[in-house]
Order: C-alpha cells, then structure tokens, then sequence
C-alpha cells in the first residue's frame, strides 16, 4: 500500500483553507450527530515519526465540543504490567463509550511493527498479532463502533529533515529519540514492515487511509475529509445487522440438559477426606502458577439457587488471598452499557500468576440479554462467535479458562427458593426477579443449550457440575480446576 501509493493532487493554498474550514464546521457538527446517535468512534492515527500526526490531530480537533473525545497516547513498548496481560489487554480498556470519540496518537500497528521490525517477534506471533486485531476491529464494527485509521507518510529525506530541525531546538528536542532516528537509517526496512502490516489489516469494515503528510495543511484537510464521510455513512448504516460470522473453532459435543444426570452424590465422610487433599494441592498450585506467571480464568455460570456461591467459597478457601480476586457480575452500569459488551470483562481479566473468578460472566449476552430483549437477535446470534473469538485469546495468551456450569433441576430450584424466603438471614438471597427468571424455565433452558453447543471448545470447554448435591458438585470442581493448573504447570 506504502510502495505503490499514488498521491493526490494537492490544491492551492487558498482552497486548501477554505476546505479545511468548511470540514472543520462540518466536523463539529458530526460530533453532536455521532453523540445523538449514540455511534462510538475510535480515530487511529499511526505513521512515520515526526510526520506530523500531533500537529494534524490538533487542528482536527480545534473546533470539537472537548466534553465528548478524548486523545489517547499509547506507548510502542508496553510496560511490565501491560506485558502481564494479553496483548490486546491495553488496547481494549481503552476503547470510547457510545457518543464519544477517541482518538489514538498510534495504536497496536506500532507495538507490532515496531518489534517485528527489530527481530523481537517471530513471524507466527506477528500472524497470531494480526489475526487478533482483525478480529477486534470487526467485532468493534461490527457493534456499532466506527474505526478509522489514518497512516501518515512521508519520505526519508523528508522524514531526516524535521528529526534533524526538532532536535536543534532546545524547546523540541525532547520529541525525538533514539528509535525515531534508528526507523530513518532503516527506512527501507521500516517500510517493508509498515506496507505488509497495512495490507494484513486492511479490511472493508475497518480500511486504511494513506494520508500524504509531506505539507500539514493538506494532511490535515485529507483526514477532515475522510473522517466526515466515515461518519456520514456509520450514521446512515447505525442500525443494520452485522453478518453472523461461521463458527471457525473446533466443537466438543455436550449433552443438553435434560439428558444430564443429577443422582451424583458423595457421603459426608469422603467429602471432607477429599476437600482436604484438594485444598492442599490447590495451594500448592497456586504458588506455582504464580512463579511461572500462569493467569487463570474460571467462569461460573448456573440456575439461580444452583449454589455457585458455596462453590467459589471452596474453591478460594485455599488460595492466597493476594493472588484471586472474585468478580460477581450484575447488570451492566450506564458507562459499561455504553460500550462492546466484553469491554467490562477486558477490564477485569488477570494479570500473569493471578486467578480471577467470576460469578457469571460474558454468556449473560445469550441468556438473560436474550431471554429478556436487552439486546437485539442479531446482537446474541453473533455473540457465540465473538466469546470464541475472547476465550481463544485468552489462551493464546497462555491463560488456563475453566468454565462451569452448575446444573440442578427445577424441583430443587423450588425447593431452595422456598428456604431462602423462609429463613430471615438467607432471604436477601431472594427477590422478585428470581422468581420471574423461575417462570421462563423452559426458554432459559433452550438458550442454555444452544449456549452449551456452540461455545464448547477444545480449548475452554464446558464443565457441567450437577449440583444437586452440592459437596459433589464441590468436590467435581476442585477435582477439574487442580487437574488444569497441574496439566498448565507441565507444559
């Protein structure tokens, strides 16, 4: 894209003015039209070093409503507690809510590049890099959210030339570094890179725009112009379906429900010789998945009353407390709303050697949201691909994902309902919208299954724990997560 492109022509000084205050109004007025329709917009501007992209975003931004973006800048070279995450951990904490934009001085193209360029990164993690990001663009556009991502180009002698006059000013110098001067002495090298990485991630719901950033006047008109006609159509596109994506991932096959067998039981006496052993190696493991920085995801999922909470309390009972944190996931608050559904669970995954539990996780877009019309057809059907999608992350990152579903039949549901409304200190366990959830068995039963179905991988499959006898289901658990963390220790 680099090597071949075919610059414009570039107006007069005169037009190039009044065009780029023509698009700067318009810009402005967008801004109240992206906010009232309720379009995220994340503006990705990467390039060559000093080919002006600061100086560009300045005047893009000079007649916008300051309240409603942001401008984010993201370091090439993550810091240690970043490293800690998945690689696009920092990326993703950081996309806007709905109404906003942000905009992003460089974004994962110079991590990428960067160390690919460098020889720090193989060329099947630079592939599993791109796969990534592709992914993550189109499930933000895919969402609702508009992505547009500017590169900004210029030559060598070009590029030589601002290094050379930002350094001998004492007030500018301070902008160029090392790395700035090393991509010019190898900007044939860098350009090879840059050109590849372009075409790897250059999509129709995500394309690039190569901006001729020799003059900054007309670098800044052509991005002007780009972003108000990516608004003009994200606008008039905001509310048509997203393409459901096939399913690319290998399938486990499971049993639905109501072919599982809840007569599982354990006597009192080898339930606590068992609890014992497993909580000793447990705690064992769980020094060991800290010194090898091995993070580790267990998901909760189960019928209301189906014990979940006496199950995470076994599970934690031996593990040290500075190295678990257990999330319960509710509703989802007003700015988490805002944005892509798995935006509140990026936030909350661990950092390498820590464990993180959640009591109910991102499956609550294919059951409750479903069940309940929080969220369209289109925007459930599509997410079985996109959890596939997050989890295969998370384990190409090297995290251990455990998934549980904690399964007891509607007799035993009754049962356990009735005792918390009848026992004062566990009636806070109870409310209304329980009982509701009670009367739609049947069609949280069939979403259950369809869940079950598609999003059993081989490489975060499903546990059922048939939980009406919860020291079994206890002891089934603990059984499965020492037997992960000591299969992950191995490796």
């Amino acid at each position: 894209m680099l090597k071949n492109f075919a610059r414009a022509s570039k107006p007069d000084k005169t037009e190039v003015k009044q065009r780029t205050n023509e698009e700067q109004a318009k810009l402005a007025a967008n801004q109240m039209r992206i906010k009232e329709a309720r379009v995220p917009v994340m503006v990705i501007f990467e390039g060559w070093g000093s080919s002006g992209k600061g100086s560009v975003l300045a005047k893009v931004i000079k007649d916008m409503d300051p309240r409603f973006f942001q401008v984010s800048t993201l370091d090439a070279e993550p810091t240690e507690d970043e490293r800690r995450h998945p690689f696009l951990w920092r990326y993703m904490v950081e996309i806007p809510e709905e109404g906003q934009f942000k905009f992003f001085d460089t974004c994962w193209m110079e991590e990428v590049t960067h160390e690919y360029v460098k020889g720090n990164l193989d060329r099947d993690t630079y592939d599993q890099r791109i796969d990534s990001i592709n992914m993550c663009e189109r499930q933000l556009v895919d969402n609702g959210y508009l992505v547009m991502k500017f590169f900004f180009h210029i030559g060598q002698k070009e590029q030589r030339r601002r290094l050379d006059a930002l350094a001998a000013n004492e007030n500018t110098s301070w902008r160029v570094d090392d790395d700035d001067y090393w991509e010019n002495d190898h900007y044939d090298d860098c350009l090879s890179t840059y050109d590849r990485y372009l075409r790897d991630t250059n999509r129709s719901s995500a394309p690039w725009y190569i901006i001729d950033a020799r003059d900054r006047a007309w670098a800044t008109l052509q991005v002007l112009e780009f972003l108000n006609t990516g608004i003009d159509v994200a606008i008039h596109n905001r509310g048509v379906s997203a393409p459901l994506r096939q399913n690319v991932f290998p399938l486990k096959k499971i049993p639905p429900l109501a072919k599982v067998a809840l007569d599982k039981t354990i006597t009192e006496e080898e339930y606590h010789t068992q609890l014992k052993a497993l909580h000793t190696r447990l705690h064992e493991l769980h020094n060991i998945i800290y010194r090898k920085r091995i993070p580790v995801v267990i998901c909760y999922e189960g019928w209301d009353a189906a014990g979940k909470g006496g199950n995470i309390k076994r599970i934690t009972s031996s593990l040290d407390p500075r190295g678990y944190v257990v999330h319960p996931i509710a509703s989802p608050e007003p700015h988490e709303k805002a944005r892509h559904y798995l935006w509140r669970f990026w936030k909350r995954l661990p950092r390498s050697g820590h464990i993180a539990i959640f009591d109910r996780t991102w499956y609550g877009r294919v059951m409750v949201e479903r069940i309940e019309g929080f969220c369209s057809e289109n925007d459930w059907q599509r997410a079985y691909n996109e959890m596939n999608e997050f989890e295969h992350e998370l384990v190409d990152a090297g995290t251990v994902v455990i998934k549980f579903w904690v399964q007891i039949d509607s007799d035993t549901q009754l049962e356990r309902f009735t005792d918390r409304q009848n026992t004062p200190e566990k009636q806070w366990k109870i409310t209304e919208e329980d009982w509701r959830n009670r009367e739609k068995w049947d069609q949280y039963e069939q979403a259950i299954d369809e869940m079950l179905r598609k999003t059993n991988t081989s490489f975060a499959p499903w546990h059922i724990l048939e939980s009406v006898d919860k020291h079994y289901a206890r002891i089934k658990a603990l059984r499965i997560v020492v037997e992960a963390l000591e299969k992950a220790c191995e490796e």
